[in-house]
């Protein structure tokens, strides 16, 4: 996560309101809402509070009183990926929502209010790629950026850049920054020059049990002390540590299995 919150990012600072398409929240959807908040909130110091239950019990997530996520629960009649969805701020989300279907993606929740706090909706692009949309009323979105425990980045991992860059660059009118690097299929997506998010294409090497999606970076302040305290509560490394171009990076998956990045060296 970026800094086009209109005309000013948070760190720490006052917050304002979302630029529309930039990335303001993100919310994992899990089986057991409580072991969950156990394992996050030891590994990156959340306290909890509830949140609106519109799509269930739901909790968001604070860092030093500040909203920084939230977690639901899945449905138990629904076989849905255990995921952290990226929430994409919007200005009028029954208005987004409908410019989603005409440029080949699907709606499948809402739009629907969450109670005073604004309105949402959740899509995915033409590849399948889940991601959500918000209308803020109430409650603008993650509160505080730059600090560990906090997310710092959205990439999407996908079949191919171009094709998904144009979806998102139609629905929410980002500029693309390709990657000059030979062999590396990825694409910057910018709003009035700033970036707030990534698509990488993988072709042929894009997990096959998952398919596209969108992947979380959370920022930690000492990579290799954040990797040993995920195994110690139960997750996993599915990418060791190694050097990325935002920092010092590994991907990483909770108990049930959502997987999600930490990066050290965002700031």
């Amino acid at each position: 996560m970026t800094d086009a919150r209109g005309s000013a990012g948070l760190h720490g600072a006052d917050q304002t309101r979302y630029a529309p398409g930039t990335p303001c929240w993100v919310s994992l959807m899990v089986h057991d809402v409580a072991a969950t908040q156990v394992f996050y909130g030891a590994l990156f110091g959340w306290e909890f509070r509830p949140g609106p239950q519109q799509l269930g019990p739901y909790v968001r997530a604070l860092l030093d009183g500040r909203e920084v996520a939230g977690i639901g629960r899945l449905p138990a009649d629904r076989h849905l990926p255990v995921a952290w969805t990226p929430y994409l701020a919007s200005d009028d989300v029954d208005a987004t929502a409908e410019t989603v279907r005409l440029c080949g993606g699907t709606i499948g929740v809402g739009p629907l209010d969450a109670a005073d706090a604004g309105r949402l909706a959740i899509g995915s692009d033409p590849s399948g790629a889940v991601f959500g949309i918000w209308q803020a009323a109430a409650y603008l979105g993650t509160a505080v950026t730059g600090v560990p425990g906090t997310p710092t980045w959205n990439e999407l991992l996908t079949f191919d850049s171009a094709s998904t860059a144009k979806f998102y660059k139609s629905v929410f009118g980002y500029q693309e920054e390709a990657e000059a690097c030979a062999g590396l299929d990825h694409v910057t997506l910018h709003l009035d020059g700033r970036p707030v998010a990534g698509i990488h294409g993988l072709g042929d090497g894009l997990l096959r049990d998952r398919g596209p999606h969108w992947i979380t970076y959370f920022e930690v302040d000492d990579l290799d002390q954040a990797l040993t305290r995920v195994k110690e509560l139960g997750g996993q490394v599915l990418v060791p540590a190694g050097d990325g171009p935002r920092g010092r990076v590994a991907t990483v998956a909770d108990p049930e299995g959502a997987r999600f990045s930490l990066l050290c060296g965002a700031r």
